[in-house]
């Protein structure tokens, strides 16, 4: 069956990094586009980063020169590096699997979801 996991979170102060993994499993990696969304409490959850099949990046205005998202399909593996974090990052970031082959911000074309790793950034 699909599995996605995610690891790698922490607490974290402003200004510093931290680099989270997605391991998936149950399907064929390389064929899938990618994305990472984070909920906040009390809010939404919304589009952080997304990688296509082919490689493409897409970021939200609001992590753009401070996150990179990247997939190794050799290691069934997703990744979102995040440097100068802000106490604003706090939030569970999730990684998701597109039903289509753009990474889209819209939550409902992803058809499953990681448990969550929690990222905590101090002032």
């Amino acid at each position: 069956q699909v599995q996605l996991v995610e690891s790698g979170g922490g607490l974290v102060q402003a200004g510093g990094s931290l680099r989270l993994s997605c391991a998936a499993s149950g399907f064929t990696f390389s064929r899938y586009s990618m994305a990472w969304f984070r909920q906040a409490p009390g809010k939404e959850r919304e589009f952080v980063a997304g990688i296509t099949w082919l490689g493409n990046t897409y970021y939200a205005d609001f992590v753009k020169g401070r996150f990179s998202v990247s997939k190794e399909n050799a290691k069934n593996t997703a990744y979102l590096q995040m440097n100068n974090l802000k106490p604003e990052d706090t939030a569970v970031y999730y990684c998701g699997r597109s039903t289509r082959g753009t990474a889209s911000v819209r939550l409902s074309e992803y058809d499953y979801w990681g448990q969550g790793t929690q990222v905590t950034v101090s002032s």
